[in-house]
C-alpha cells in the first residue's frame, strides 16, 4: 500500500491512509504533536479480524489474562497518539498504553536509538560484563533525581530491572537491609504490582485473596491523604515498620490527587520515625504530572524512588533509584548479586530510555503536560459540573480522572468511546473512574475532540438513567 507524505498527515484524506514508513527529522517529530489524527473507523468496533483473533487467543492463553467479553480490539501498529487495529480502524489513544508512551508511540528518535543499539549489541551481561549504554543511562538518571531546594541532585545509586513490580521488590529489599525492619506502611487504594512482595503492599482484595497464604502480611494500610492516620499508625506500630511506600498520585486507584502538603507531611513523619520514604513514581514519573517527578511539586526528596512505564516509552525497563547512604546497606558484589536478572541493563532498552529522556527534555514535555493538562482539567470540570453521571473530576498534568456515580456508567462510557474511536481505561474502585493518561505529545485538537466525545458519552449515560 502507498506510504503518504508525513508533511500532509493533517489532511482529511489521510485519515484513512495506510501507515507510513518515513524517517522523520526532529522538527517533523515535534510537528506531530499537532498532527494527531482523528478517529477513522472502517468497520464496526470490534471488527471481524479482532473477533477472529479473540477466538484464537482463547484457545492458547490462560483465561485469566485477557478479558474477551466484550471482545477487545487487537492492535496492529501505533504512532504518536494514534493506533491502528487489525481491521484498519484508526483510534486516538488516551491511555499511552498504561501510561508508557510518554513521548508517543514509536517516536522516531526512540526507534532509531533502539535500532542502532540492536544492530551492534542487542543483549549483554548486565551484572558481569556490562554494556556501555547501561552506564550512560545510570548517569543520566542520577541527574534527574528529586533535589528539593538544592542546586544539585543528591548522590544516588540505582538498580535497573524490567517491570514496575520488580522495582518495588528492590525497594522493599533495600528498606529491609537499611532499617532491619520488615514492616511497611502503604495506603488504601494503592497499586504497586502483583509479584508477591509488591502484592503485599497492594490494597485491592481481589488481587490479594487468592494468594493470601503466600503473602508475608508485613504491610499496614492507612487511608490515603490522611496524615493524622499515618501518625496514629506510627505510634501503634512501635519498631515494626521500616519504610512508607506511597504513590504521590494514585494511578490505578483512580487518579487520586492528595491535598497540598501531603507528600511533604509524609517526609516529615518519616524523618521523625526513622522510616524510609519510598516514592512509587512508576506511573507519575518523567513528566506525566507536569514535573519530571511528582515529588518535585512539593520539593520532596524520597529515600528510594521507583520508576518505569514512561522511562523508555515502549521498552520494558524500570529502576529503583535511591540515596547513596541507603543503598550502602547492600553488600559489595563478589561475583553474585543478591538481586539481579538476566536482562538487567538490557542494552536496547537502555538506549531507548536515553532517547526518550532526551525527547522529553528537548520538547519540554513536562511543561506541555502541565499546561495542556490544566486546560483539559478546567474544561472537563466546567462541562461536566451539571452531568448527573459524574461525581468528581480531578488530576494533575496529563493524569486526569473522571469519577462516575456508578461503575456501570464508567464501563459503558469506555465501551461507547471505543466504538467511536477513542481508547481509554477505567480505574478506581470497581472501575468507576474514567482514566485519561494520553501520550504527553498528543495534539491539542485531538485531546479536545476526545473530551467532546467523553462529555457526550457521559451525557448519554445520564439520559439513559444509568446514574
Amino acid at each position: 500500500m502507498p506510504h503518504p507524505d508525513p508533511g500532509r498527515m493533517v489532511a482529511a484524506s489521510l485519515r484513512e491512509a495506510a501507515p507510513y514508513n518515513h524517517a522523520m527529522t526532529a522538527s517533523e517529530s515535534r510537528q506531530m504533536t499537532a498532527d494527531t489524527l482523528a478517529p477513522a473507523l472502517r468497520t464496526k468496533v470490534p471488527g471481524p479480524e479482532s473477533r477472529a483473533l479473540a477466538a484464537r487467543l482463547a484457545r492458547v492463553e490462560s483465561r485469566n489474562v485477557t478479558a474477551l467479553d466484550p471482545v477487545p480490539i487487537f492492535w496492529e501498529r501505533a504512532e504518536g497518539a494514534n493506533l491502528w487495529d487489525v481491521d484498519g480502524n484508526l483510534f486516538v489513544d488516551l491511555t499511552a498504553a498504561f501510561g508508557v508512551a510518554n513521548v508517543g508511540h514509536a517516536h522516531p528518535d526512540v526507534v532509531e536509538a533502539l535500532t542502532n543499539q540492536a544492530g551492534t549489541l542487542l543483549h549483554g551481561m548486565g551484572d558481569v560484563h556490562p554494556p556501555r549504554v547501561k552506564v550512560e543511562l545510570l548517569e543520566r538518571l542520577a541527574t534527574l533525581y528529586p533535589r528539593g531546594d538544592a542546586d544539585e541532585p543528591p548522590r544516588v545509586r540505582t538498580v535497573l530491572s524490567s517491570s514496575g513490580s520488580d522495582a518495588i521488590e528492590i525497594a522493599i529489599k533495600t528498606a529491609l537491609l537499611a532499617t532491619g525492619r520488615a514492616g511497611l506502611l502503604a495506603f488504601e487504594g494503592a497499586y504497586h504490582g502483583l509479584s508477591l512482595g509488591a502484592l503485599d503492599c497492594t490494597w485491592r482484595r481481589d488481587f490479594r485473596e487468592p494468594f493470601e497464604a503466600r503473602l508475608p502480611g508485613a504491610t499496614r494500610f492507612a487511608p490515603f491523604d490522611d496524615l493524622d492516620a499515618v501518625r496514629r499508625l506510627a505510634a501503634e506500630s512501635g519498631d515494626s515498620i521500616g519504610a512508607l511506600l506511597v504513590e504521590p498520585i494514585q494511578g490505578r486507584g483512580g487518579e487520586r490527587v492528595p491535598s497540598a502538603g501531603f507528600l511533604r507531611g509524609l517526609r516529615e513523619i518519616c524523618d521523625e520515625t526513622g522510616w524510609l520514604l519510598i516514592a512509587d513514581e512508576i506511573y507519575t514519573g518523567f513528566g506525566r504530572t507536569g514535573a519530571i517527578f511528582a515529588c518535585d511539586h512539593e520539593g520532596v526528596i524520597p529515600d528510594l524512588l521507583c520508576v518505569g512505564k514512561g522511562l523508555a516509552s515502549g521498552m520494558p525497563l524500570s529502576a529503583c533509584i535511591g540515596l547513596e547512604n541507603v543503598f550502602e546497606a547492600w553488600p559489595r558484589s563478589e561475583g553474585e548479586a543478591l538481586h539481579t536478572q538476566t536482562f538487567l541493563g538490557h542494552p536496547a532498552s537502555c538506549a531507548a530510555a536515553l532517547a526518550s529522556l532526551e525527547v522529553s527534555r528537548r520538547d519540554d514535555l513536562p511543561e506541555r503536560a502541565r499546561t495542556l493538562g490544566a486546560e483539559v482539567l478546567e474544561g472537563l470540570r466546567t462541562r461536566l459540573s451539571s452531568v448527573s453521571a459524574v461525581s468528581d473530576v480531578r488530576g494533575l498534568g496529563l493524569m486526569i480522572g473522571i469519577e462516575c456515580t456508578t461503575p456501570e456508567i464508567s464501563l459503558a462510557t469506555t465501551e461507547r468511546l471505543l466504538e467511536r474511536g477513542y481508547v481509554l481505561l477505567p480505574s478506581g474502585d470497581g472501575g468507576r473512574v474514567l482514566s485519561l493518561t494520553p501520550p504527553l505529545s498528543i495534539g491539542r485538537d485531538a485531546i479536545m475532540s476526545a473530551c467532546d466525545a467523553i462529555v457526550t458519552g457521559l451525557e448519554e449515560a445520564a439520559r439513559e438513567g444509568r446514574a
